[in-house]
């Protein structure tokens, strides 16, 4: 994973049908994620929307 991709830790997930999901956004912090989110349940009140925290574990730290 890119020093890029580790910058930003928290996703955004829309549930999909059939047990999928989509990534809908990447984010620094968790409060601008619970901000993204709110906006998106606004502009899309029917969706299904989840919060997850990825750590980023290096092979060499662990």
């Amino acid at each position: 994973m890119s020093y890029r991709d580790r910058l930003y830790p928290w996703y955004i997930i829309r549930h999909l049908p059939d047990a999928k999901s989509m990534v809908v956004g990447r984010l620094r912090r968790r409060n601008e994620a619970e901000a993204h989110l709110q906006i998106l349940k606004q502009l899309m009140p029917k969706a299904s929307f989840s919060i997850i925290f990825d750590p980023i574990l290096d092979s060499v730290n662990a």
